[in-house]
């Protein structure tokens, strides 16, 4: 199906049945046996600070079941440990983990592509020197929040070429492995030992299968043509978090609500959207505003999940309308909660 050929209304409702398909396989009793099987085997936890572009599937790019890694997305991968949400949210993550007695691996990430510089970040103009400079900032964020010596909370620079899909490790002294130039796996464990020489042995043989997967995954690429989809054509835009399932390239613009000034992101959002519209890249008579906030359980978190979902999702609305008129009266909303445990999105009632 040509999505970009169907109304509003139809690629709505393809967006949601994707969405339900990811919440069956997330709780098939395989994939549930495969997360128990393998979080046995590596217990470190696993975040990951990143772009909101949906070319950025970490789980896929390293063979990794459904549910181990933990995403941090927001439009352009801008994060800073000083806004008070995102302070929260992460001490919250990590301290959850602490209690488990495990540690936590929390990767900063930045993205590029070898072949063409415009198939970069947008986020930071295609530049690639500034990006990863932010996940060096980060890093250095993590350590003044968690400890320098990184026996709990190690925090590691990844880059990641879209073109290979393929993860570039920062070591501590300024070494760095690039998966899709390493020919013999068995020398892997040398070598992240050297990049690493302070992680915790643990740690590193938990780190161990994620690149063993993306050089597989690497592997297959290069044998698949593939298009490098290089213009963009999103026509959502999501606000919250719980988008684990929209890891689709050009499909969504996903805000995280960490920045104080979400009106930033949102009217940058907006402004794609527009200029999508404009350029005939996608279909003008509408696009889409999803608000989702995930719950851990019933009752109480349930209800705030519910509260904080209609405010993103009228806050969005409210800059979108002063900023976009025009663009507003395109607009479709729906406002959700999302069943962590389970990944069920649920519907409110109304907007």
């Amino acid at each position: 199906m040509n999505l970009y050929a169907q109304s509003i209304e139809t690629r709505i409702d393809w967006l949601f049945a994707h969405a339900k398909k990811h919440t069956e396989f997330f709780g098939s009793p395989e994939t549930w046996l495969a997360r128990k099987r393998y979080l046995a085997e590596h217990p470190t936890a696993i975040g990951v600070l990143k772009c909101m572009d949906g070319r950025i599937n970490i789980p896929v790019a390293t063979e990794t079941p459904m549910g181990i890694i933990q995403p941090f997305r927001n439009l352009g991968g801008r994060f800073d440990l000083g806004w008070p949400h995102l302070g929260e949210v992460l001490s919250d993550y990590v301290m959850s983990v602490v209690r488990e007695g495990r540690r936590t691996l929390m990767a900063s990430t930045y993205h590029f592509s070898r072949g063409d510089p415009q198939r970069g970040c947008a986020g930071f103009n295609f530049d690639t020197e500034a990006a990863r400079a932010h996940t060096f900032a980060i890093r250095r964020q993590i350590e003044q929040v968690f400890g320098a010596g990184h026996q709990t909370v190690y925090p590691l620079v990844c880059g990641f070429e879209t073109d290979d899909d393929a993860l570039i490790l920062h070591g501590q002294n300024g070494e760095v492995l690039d998966a899709s130039s390493v020919t013999e796996i068995e020398t892997l464990p040398a070598r992240l030992r050297i990049l690493f020489p302070d992680m915790p042995e643990q740690m590193r043989a938990d780190l161990l299968p994620l690149v063993e997967g993306n050089i597989r995954h690497v592997a297959e690429v290069r044998r698949t043509a593939r298009e490098l989809d290089v213009e963009h054509r999103e026509w959502v835009i999501c606000l919250g978090r719980g988008f684990d399932w929209l890891h689709m390239p050009n499909q969504a613009l996903i805000v995280g609500p960490y920045s104080p000034d979400l009106a930033d992101p949102v009217r940058k959002a907006a402004g794609i959207l527009q200029s999508n519209m404009a350029a005939g890249r996608i279909p003008g008579d509408g696009f889409l505003l999803l608000a989702s906030v995930p719950y851990a359980e019933i009752g109480v978190d349930r209800a705030r999940a519910e509260l904080k979902s209609r405010f993103l999702s009228g806050f969005a609305a409210e800059v979108i309308a002063r900023d976009f008129p025009q663009l507003a009266e395109k607009m479709h909303r729906r406002t959700t909660v999302l069943n962590w445990g389970s990944r069920n999105l649920e519907f409110l009632d109304g907007i």
